[in-house]
């Protein structure tokens, strides 16, 4: 003869240990997912302040002009190579038929962000790190 009650607690433990197991295979495999997927970016590849996804990274001697762009805004930012002892730096941002937007001075690290509205325009962006500096022209067009 069946017994529904103790049918029921049987199952109900057999669910927790079906439960208990495919939580055991989950943890690995989001462990691995994690090394796969890898670290977040690190401060030397995103300019802080700057949202949106990397549009454009020109290198010159004493450093890197990075542009980022999202839908509405696009950001820029001067970064010196070897960070450390101040020195002149100076960052600038134009849309297309806009002011310019800038941002200089004597810096450690970077100079930046500077961010402009640049739905549907063009922007262009100058970066100066001691004395060398790089230019996009005109891009996001």
């Amino acid at each position: 003869m069946f017994d529904a009650a103790a049918g029921a607690w049987t199952a109900r433990r057999r669910s927790r240990r079906e439960g208990a197991a495919a939580r055991l295979l989950v943890v690995p495999l989001l462990a691995g997912l994690v090394l796969l997927i890898g670290a977040p970016a690190t401060a030397a590849q995103a300019a802080p302040g700057c949202s949106g996804r990397p549009a454009k990274t020109v290198a010159f001697a004493t450093g890197e002009l990075r542009v980022y762009k999202s839908r509405a805004h696009a950001c820029a930012a001067a970064v010196a190579k070897k960070p450390g002892k101040r020195r002149a730096m100076s960052v600038t941002l134009q849309p297309r038929g806009g002011h310019v937007v800038r941002d200089s001075g004597s810096f450690t690290q970077m100079a930046g962000p500077v961010t402009v509205n640049a739905l549907n325009r063009c922007v262009r962006a100058t970066g100066t790190v001691a004395g060398k500096s790089a230019s996009t022209g005109w891009i996001l067009c």
